[in-house]
């Protein structure tokens, strides 16, 4: 924010040299006296135009006159103001306040009426903020709004061929967004646009490349976009002297400029960031945020086909990249193919990965664009070879169909792609993928038939192990920086989680530590300390010379003044940012914590250079715009090196400067790039994790207490630490719950992050449910996690539920999720905690149990079935109680235990078989045969006067004299009169209570 505070401070100045020059004087007189003043230099001169420019978009009253006043005193063409705009589109135009946001428009508007040279560009980079697929009201407003200047001003647009060929891609794109019958008159406008330029303009337009055709497919169902279409196959002079025919534009690489225009800046940071910050198996919540801002609605499904475009055309990550753990392109692309929810959108993203394979000229185009498509499938025939399976009956299909009398071209620029994937050893073998068991038949019977050259498997062994690992020619394989490639993780997509990935990447985690060998080497500031004034250039030489700690702080403690200083240029930042980033890594480097943690040792761990920019930050009020100058250093720091955010939050913790100061974080991760508290607390300490796993113990009671929200909410922290600790950290970590230094749990949350734990590695989930029972939150809010364990699939936590509810006194709710498990002979989970509750509190369990049975025998019959398809998690069936109830007699038959004596279990079982149907009774004989003696046994005692004629159930009528058993009928009567309707006649006092 210190740029918008910046001119805000530039238009305050501004504004009070304008007072007291204007003072006294006429509207011209005060213009000649303005434009005197900025003469006198160009520091003048660009607060007059910042200032004048701040006013325009805050006051529009105003506007006018200051537009006006801006054109009669700038001396530069308006470079200022234009550089600005463009800064502003690109960084901050999500955030402006609407006023602000619709006077940036008409100010470019202004600029464009005025032909500004470089207001070209200026309207492209406000055209890249359309978003596609979103037809929400802003981006509607924003997208006729620029249309109407391109309309307005047709003539100025024909003058740059750049702006014509931009507009017609961005409209045409947009056009696929607005079929809806509210949007079809501004759809007309968007395609007379469109279909003019590219009648009129049709070679200024060519320069699109192969994707203008790709677009235009995509609308010619279009009335006036068929026709257009039509002339494209047929037709081609009609349109351009120099066209001969589609074929020329199919071989046209499509420029990146064009490809990154269709996403907004915002998108393109968060894309970029993800593929090469984020760690392959660490992506699943920047992709669960992405989803949420840019794909939720069904209009957004258009929009994965330009991530794809722009991810083969124009993310190409160095070798450095491709080679480490960071997030691979094809694993992004699998993760947009597999959430799509629409046929037609997964066509055209289908068609949008394989778009550079169909005429592939090994001499113009690049193996980037091709490889993310062959990785997608190759990795995915293991978890997913529904995927691959579809994208190898695509790549087949579109053969013949997509133009079929330039079938022999497509046919050979398919095979060139392939060629030339196995010449940069992409993958080494094609015939592990093409041949391979887990397709059907048919298809790879296409295959051999399509590619008879790539099914051929160059020896048996190879294809064996294809399945487990890569070949072994791929592994001391050095590729070129252009054309390298990411296959050394033999791993699956982010959403699904899958247990092999996550163990790879724990594994990778506990022995990271043995590899910290370094080679120091001198820091090169070169590249960057030229930029920088004299002054600052001065003391940025001075720390590079510098050998000791102290003359570094004193260094250091300058440059932070120099910074605050009102005439610093903000533009200097990045650049010195880069310049201390270089110069002070190595204090990023080895273990942080002292080996001995002392108050001494610690005050001495944080008196290094950079700590000097913390201990500044957190002398300074938060309002103030120093404050927010040095976070925004902190920002810059944060992009060229990461670590900082750890080091931070050691800091606020170890710092007696420091002491209460935690929040500050929370302004620190707001100024970086991310913008976001939570993602920016995850990937700190992710980053902590890895370096150093004392520290992050160390940490972890401050984190969790200062970010409650969130820490708490989700068990992404949880499973960093948990993923690392050794025996000896866990029990510190309990300590600390015990004493109450650190919450892990809450109740609102607890039970969602247990059921996250399923996923993990059995240590790490046993650590979890230790540090689960050190807390003091009742078994009752968790006990519903027992409906989603499976006998064989989670041993881990069934045992710690086990040994936790063998202490615990039975409820009706315990009781009841027990029961609700799927009854398997092979998991005696719930008969031995059913045997122990019996032996140790067998009255409180046959109360519950003959509730729950009376209860769910008054259901209708259609509620009962296990099987039911509309039957839930949390469902208890009658058919699963008398499974489990079974299970335990035979359990308890030759002990000495009588459970099943007990008058409410023999009751309950009376009342259940009186109602059931016959193949039940048949099926448990033996556990109702326990109710018939006991029916038999009361017979013996019955009263010996009648039951009223009116009795419903002469069977039920009588009862024993005594008068516990009575009241005990009684009660079991009283339930199943709750369900069922009352005799229309009244029973007699004697034996009213054990009628129905």
């Amino acid at each position: 924010m210190s740029y918008i505070l910046c001119v805000f401070q530039r238009l305050e100045r501004c504004m009070s040299i304008t007072t007291s020059i204007t003072n006294g004087l006429s509207e011209r007189e005060a213009n000649d006296a303005i434009t005197a003043h900025v003469c006198k230099g160009p520091q003048q001169h660009e607060e007059v135009c910042l200032g004048l420019f701040t006013l325009l978009l805050t006051e529009p009253p105003q506007a006018q006159r200051c537009y006006r006043d801006l054109t009669l005193v700038n001396r530069d063409g308006m470079n200022v103001v234009l550089m600005k705009i463009n800064q502003i589109l690109m960084e901050k135009f999500l955030k402006l306040q609407e006023v602000c946001r619709t006077q940036l428009v008409w100010l470019v508007k202004e600029l464009v009426k005025s032909g500004v040279i470089g207001a070209d560009g200026v309207l492209m980079t406000l055209m890249k903020q359309i978003a596609g697929g979103d037809i929400s009201i802003k981006n509607l407003w924003l997208a006729e709004s620029v249309l109407e200047i391109l309309v307005e001003q047709r003539e100025w647009v024909l003058k740059s061929g750049m702006l014509v060929a931009m507009s017609v891609y961005t409209y045409l794109r947009l056009i696929v967004d607005h079929g809806t019958p509210n949007l079809l008159p501004f759809r007309q406008r968007e395609v007379d646009f469109c279909i003019g330029l590219l009648r009129e303009r049709f070679m200024e337009c060519f320069i699109i490349g192969r994707d203008l055709v790709r677009l235009l497919q995509i609308v010619a169902r279009i009335p006036e976009m068929e026709l257009l279409w039509k002339d494209l196959l047929h037709n081609p002079q009609t349109l351009s002297p120099q066209f001969t025919g589609i074929l020329q534009l199919l071989t046209a690489r499509t420029s990146r400029k064009f490809l990154a225009c269709r996403l907004t800046p915002d998108m393109e940071t968060k894309l970029l960031f993800m593929t090469s910050r984020v760690r392959f198996g660490q992506q699943k919540r920047y992709q669960d945020w992405f989803q949420r801002q840019y794909l939720s609605t069904a209009e957004s499904q258009s929009l994965r086909c330009d991530l794809i475009r722009y991810i083969c055309g124009v993310v190409h990550p160095s070798n450095e990249v491709l080679s480490s753990d960071i997030l691979p392109r094809w694993a992004i692309i699998g993760w947009l193919l597999t959430t799509c929810t629409s046929n037609v959108a997964a066509s055209n993203a289908k068609l949008a990965l394989f778009y550079d394979w169909l005429f592939f000229n090994p001499e113009k185009d690049s193996i980037m664009n091709i490889e993310p498509a062959i990785l997608v499938m190759h990795h995915s025939m293991k978890p997913h070879p529904a995927i691959t399976a579809t994208l190898l009956d695509f790549m087949c299909r579109i053969i013949p169909n997509f133009f079929p009398p330039l079938e022999g071209q497509v046919r050979q620029g398919v095979f060139n792609s392939l060629n030339f994937i196995m010449e940069k050893r992409v993958l080494a073998h094609l015939a592990p993928l093409f041949d391979n068991p887990k397709l059907d038949r048919e298809l790879r019977s296409m295959l051999r038939e399509r590619f008879p050259e790539f099914c051929n498997s160059p020896s048996p062994p190879t294809e064996a192990k294809m399945e487990e690992s890569l070949p072994l020619e791929m592994d001391n394989h050095v590729l070129d920086k252009e054309d390298g490639c990411y296959d050394n993780t033999d791993a699956t997509f982010s959403d699904d989680e899958e247990e092999l990935n996550n163990k790879g990447k724990k594994r990778e985690f506990r022995f990271h530590q043995l590899k910290e060998t370094y080679i120091e080497e001198p820091a090169d500031i070169t590249p960057f300390v030229d930029q920088l004034d004299e002054t600052l250039k001065e003391r940025v030489l001075q720390l590079q010379k510098g050998s000791d700690t102290e003359t570094h702080c004193e260094v250091m403690q300058e440059i932070v003044d120099l910074i605050l200083e009102e005439d610093f240029e903000s533009e200097q930042m990045s650049t010195l940012a880069s310049c201390l980033a270089e110069l002070f890594k190595s204090h990023f480097r080895g273990d942080v914590l002292p080996e001995e943690i002392t108050e001494e040792s610690l005050e001495e761990s944080v008196c290094k250079p950079v700590c000097l920019i913390f201990r500044n930050l957190c002398q300074m009020q938060e309002d103030n715009s120093s404050f927010s100058v040095l976070l925004d250093l902190l920002a810059e720091l944060y992009q060229k090196q990461p670590k900082i955010g750890y080091h931070l939050l050691y800091y606020l913790k170890a710092s007696k400067a420091a002491a209460g100061k935690m929040s500050l974080y929370e302004s620190f991760a707001q100024a970086t790039a991310l913008g976001d508290l939570h993602t920016c607390l995850m990937m700190d300490m992710k980053a902590c994790q890895e370096d150093d796993v004392r520290l992050l113990c160390y940490l972890t009671p401050s984190i969790y207490s200062e970010f409650p929200d969130e820490t708490l909410r989700s068990g992404e922290l949880l499973n960093m630490i948990v993923a690392v600790i050794d025996s000896a950290q866990l029990q510190e970590l309990m300590c600390h719950v015990m004493m109450g230094n650190l919450v892990m749990f809450r109740k609102d949350s607890v039970l969602n992050i247990l059921i996250q734990s399923l996923d993990w590695e059995t240590f790490e989930q046993y650590s979890t449910w230790q540090l689960f029972l050190v807390h003091s939150i009742p078994l009752e809010t968790i006990i519903p996690i027992l409906q989603h364990l499976k006998y064989k699939e989670h041993p881990e936590a069934l045992s710690c539920l086990l040994l936790q509810l063998r202490r615990e006194k039975p409820s009706e709710e315990m009781v009841k999720m027990v029961l609700s498990r799927p009854y398997h002979l092979e998991d005696q989970f719930t008969t031995s905690i059913l045997r122990h509750w019996a032996a140790k509190h067998d009255d409180l369990l046959g109360e519950h149990i003959k509730a729950l049975l009376i209860k769910n025998n008054s259901m209708p019959r259609k509620r009962q079935s296990l099987r039911s398809s509309s039957s839930k998690l949390a469902q208890l069936t009658l058919e699963q109680m008398l499974e489990h109830l079974d299970s335990l007699r035979l359990n308890l038959s030759n002990t000495k235990n009588n459970f099943f004596s007990q008058t409410p279990i023999l009751q309950a079982l009376q009342h259940v078989q009186a109602s059931c149907d016959e193949a039940h009774k048949m099926r448990f004989s033996d556990l109702f045969s326990l109710a018939e003696d006991y029916e038999d046994s009361t017979k013996q005692h019955k009263p010996r006067r009648k039951a009223p004629a009116s009795s419903p159930r002469s069977r039920k009528g009588a009862a024993p004299q005594t008068c516990n058993e009575e009241d005990s009928v009684s009660s079991s009567a009283s339930e199943e009169e709750d369900s069922k309707p009352k005799a229309s006649k009244r029973k007699r006092k004697g034996v009213g209570s054990d009628s129905d």
